[in-house]
């Protein structure tokens, strides 16, 4: 099951949804909503919206390196890879970067 979810995440980008709940993405990948939490939980290490704004921040970042986003603001990248408030976004990934979203286009 962990591959064919990563596999779907990367292939469909679901996360991309800002509004994406847990049954919804457990019905698009066929997988009854109690077992996908518990792999997310249990074999990748992460709750829910952790795993969901991992995908998201990974996104974010491609986008931050791509000249093709430069007319996009880091909250316009953000909302485009699936946040839909700016402190949730700042506060993810500060938390998965270690940096600000600014501090880490700057470092590009």
């Amino acid at each position: 099951y962990v591959s064919k979810i990563q596999h779907f995440m990367s292939i469909e980008k679901p996360y991309m949804d800002a509004n994406l709940t847990l049954p919804e993405l457990a019905a698009k990948l066929e997988i009854p909503s109690h077992y996908l939490s518990r792999v997310i939980n249990e074999k990748l290490g992460l709750n829910f919206f952790d795993f969901i704004n991992k995908y998201r921040i990974e996104e974010v970042k491609v986008k931050i390196a791509n000249p093709e986003f430069n007319h996009l603001s880091l909250l316009g990248i953000a909302f485009e890879s699936g946040f839909n408030t700016k402190s949730a976004f700042n506060r993810v990934f500060k938390k998965l970067t270690g940096l600000t979203p600014s501090e880490y286009k700057s470092q590009l």
